[in-house]
Protein backbone atom coordinates (compact mmCIF):
# COMPACT_ATOMS: atom_id res chain seq x y z
CA UNK A 1 0.00 0.00 0.00
CA UNK A 2 1.44 2.75 -1.46
CA UNK A 3 1.56 6.84 0.38
CA UNK A 4 1.41 9.86 -2.20
CA UNK A 5 1.66 13.31 -2.26
CA UNK A 6 -1.31 14.57 -4.48
CA UNK A 7 -0.80 18.36 -6.09
CA UNK A 8 -3.39 19.91 -8.38
CA UNK A 9 -2.79 23.28 -10.46
CA UNK A 10 -4.93 25.67 -12.15
CA UNK A 11 -7.94 25.02 -13.26
CA UNK A 12 -8.33 21.46 -11.71
CA UNK A 13 -7.24 23.64 -8.44
CA UNK A 14 -9.70 25.52 -8.86
CA UNK A 15 -13.15 23.04 -9.83
CA UNK A 16 -12.08 20.55 -7.66
CA UNK A 17 -11.29 23.01 -4.38
CA UNK A 18 -8.56 21.45 -3.34
CA UNK A 19 -4.44 22.72 -3.75
CA UNK A 20 -2.85 19.30 -2.38
CA UNK A 21 -3.71 16.39 -0.49
CA UNK A 22 -1.69 13.30 0.61
CA UNK A 23 -3.59 9.57 -0.33
CA UNK A 24 -3.11 6.08 1.26
CA UNK A 25 -3.53 3.95 -2.34
CA UNK A 26 -5.52 1.26 -2.63
CA UNK A 27 -3.90 -1.90 -3.49
CA UNK A 28 -5.35 -2.09 -6.66
CA UNK A 29 -4.04 1.46 -7.53
CA UNK A 30 -0.52 1.26 -8.96
CA UNK A 31 0.10 3.60 -12.09
CA UNK A 32 -0.76 7.01 -12.67
CA UNK A 33 -3.43 6.30 -14.69
CA UNK A 34 -5.29 3.99 -12.59
CA UNK A 35 -5.06 6.71 -9.55
CA UNK A 36 -6.45 9.11 -12.39
CA UNK A 37 -9.36 6.48 -12.49
CA UNK A 38 -9.54 5.73 -9.11
CA UNK A 39 -9.95 9.59 -8.36
CA UNK A 40 -12.45 10.21 -11.04
CA UNK A 41 -14.32 7.57 -8.91
CA UNK A 42 -14.76 10.34 -6.33
CA UNK A 43 -18.00 11.75 -8.61
CA UNK A 44 -18.86 14.89 -9.94
CA UNK A 45 -16.61 17.42 -10.57
CA UNK A 46 -13.57 15.04 -9.94
CA UNK A 47 -15.36 12.76 -12.79
CA UNK A 48 -15.72 15.43 -15.10
CA UNK A 49 -12.47 16.89 -14.53
CA UNK A 50 -10.77 13.60 -14.74
CA UNK A 51 -12.57 11.97 -17.31
CA UNK A 52 -10.15 9.98 -20.04
CA UNK A 53 -11.87 12.12 -22.71
CA UNK A 54 -10.24 14.82 -21.13
CA UNK A 55 -6.70 16.67 -21.60
CA UNK A 56 -4.72 15.79 -18.08
CA UNK A 57 -1.05 16.30 -17.83
CA UNK A 58 0.53 13.88 -15.24
CA UNK A 59 3.99 14.19 -13.34
CA UNK A 60 4.85 12.20 -10.99
CA UNK A 61 8.27 13.26 -9.13
CA UNK A 62 8.27 16.50 -11.07
CA UNK A 63 8.87 14.51 -14.32
CA UNK A 64 5.77 13.78 -17.14
CA UNK A 65 4.51 10.61 -16.80
CA UNK A 66 2.17 8.47 -18.94
CA UNK A 67 -0.85 6.27 -17.50
CA UNK A 68 1.30 2.96 -17.31
CA UNK A 69 4.23 4.97 -14.79
CA UNK A 70 4.83 2.78 -11.70
CA UNK A 71 3.74 4.21 -8.38
CA UNK A 72 6.04 4.18 -5.61
CA UNK A 73 5.68 4.91 -1.54
CA UNK A 74 6.00 8.28 -1.04
CA UNK A 75 6.00 9.73 -4.62
CA UNK A 76 4.73 13.00 -5.34
CA UNK A 77 1.90 12.97 -8.38
CA UNK A 78 0.92 16.18 -9.87
CA UNK A 79 -1.95 16.93 -12.01
CA UNK A 80 -2.32 19.09 -14.49
CA UNK A 81 -4.38 21.19 -17.47
CA UNK A 82 -1.89 20.95 -20.47
CA UNK A 83 0.04 24.56 -21.03
CA UNK A 84 -0.25 26.49 -23.90
CA UNK A 85 1.05 30.06 -24.55
CA UNK A 86 2.09 32.36 -27.55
Amino acid sequence: MATVQMLYFARLREVLGIERERLVLPDDVTTAGELRAWLARRGDAWAVELDPKRQVRIAVNHDLAGAGQALADGDEVALFPPVTGG
